[in-house]
């Protein structure tokens, strides 16, 4: 009987031309060593042009197995990717193409090291937390929706010119009733998104807790709050007179729109995305590089004084 064929899972950036490009690269690579490529149809469509010898199954099968997922893209095709990798435990790996971002690990001048390493299994993985998100008829009523999210859960108004009025609980007991534009509960890893951006804290990814922040509340006590990753956030929606409702958004991909009376609980999910890792880059040099923080200086003026001194 003949081993089984090892799998690995990619997805393209929908309109990046060196999407394509690397894509291609990274098919022929494993394809040379004996390793299957697993892509959707539209995908797939794109690259068989360029790789027709090459193997090259789909994704479709609900009962498909793959160690990896190589997403060639930026950070948003990795949450896109997610929604696949997380239910089933696959580990993503990214080759940024978009903006510098924090969750891509390659370049794609680096897809050759990218083929050596996944064909000999040479990478880490590490586990981010995802949270869940709820969403009841009522207070402790029927669920009516569920989804999870690796960055965060956004409670949004409706309408522009009308804020939300809602009561936050944690674990069961009243924090504050708020009128705002919305509320986000963000995990460590989205902390550098949307709640960056609400003036939130950056939390280190490998740190696990929940980030809450609301966003434009008219309260005297409206700041972000970093809670305990076993907290249960609750948002209740208060039903106010010619309230026109919010929606909630998971990583702004999915949503569901809610009204007066219900009710968004959120909590660490029990799924993590498993992100493949290349090199151990320390997360400050994420950090660093995203936002061009100014490092230069400081250790040559140091040098520059020691070597006076000498």
């Amino acid at each position: 009987m003949s081993p089984k064929t090892r799998q690995v899972a990619l997805t393209i950036h929908p309109y990046r031309p060196a999407a394509v490009s690397a894509a291609v690269e990274f098919v022929l690579g494993m394809s040379a060593r004996g390793v299957s490529c697993l892509a959707n149809a539209e995908d797939r469509q794109r690259l068989t042009e360029h790789t027709p010898d090459a193997l090259l199954d789909g994704l479709e099968a609900a009962d498909v197995e793959c160690e990896l997922m190589v997403v060639f893209g930026g950070d948003g095709n990795i949450l896109r990717a997610a929604e696949w990798a997380v239910p089933r435990g696959v580990p993503v790996m990214g080759v940024n193409l978009g903006h510098v971002g924090f969750l891509a690990e390659l370049e794609p001048y680096e897809v050759p090291a990218l083929i050596e390493h996944v064909a000999s299994g040479d990478y880490q993985v590490e586990e981010r937390m995802t949270i869940e998100a709820v969403v009841r008829d009522a207070p402790a009523g029927v669920e009516v929706w569920r989804s999870f999210a690796v960055n965060e859960v956004s409670l949004e108004k409706l309408a522009r010119e009308r804020m939300l009025e809602v009561l936050v609980r944690i674990d069961g007991r009243p924090l504050s009733r708020w009128a705002t534009d919305g509320v986000l509960v963000a995990t460590p890893t989205g902390s550098t998104a949307y709640a960056f951006s609400a003036h939130g804290p950056v939390i280190w990814p490998e740190l696990s807790a929940l980030l809450l922040v609301p966003l434009s509340a008219h309260a005297l006590f409206a700041r972000p709050l970093v809670l305990s990753d076993s907290t249960v956030v609750a948002i209740e929606v208060l039903p106010v007179p010619e309230a026109a409702g919010g929606v909630v958004w998971c990583d702004g991909r999915r949503s569901f729109d809610v009204s007066g009376g219900m009710e968004i609980e959120v909590r660490r999910s029990e799924r993590p995305l498993r992100l493949a890792r290349i090199d151990e880059q320390p997360f400050v040099e994420r950090l660093v590089r995203k936002f061009g923080l100014p490092v230069d200086g400081w250790r040559g003026a140091a040098e520059r004084d020691a070597a006076h001194a000498h």
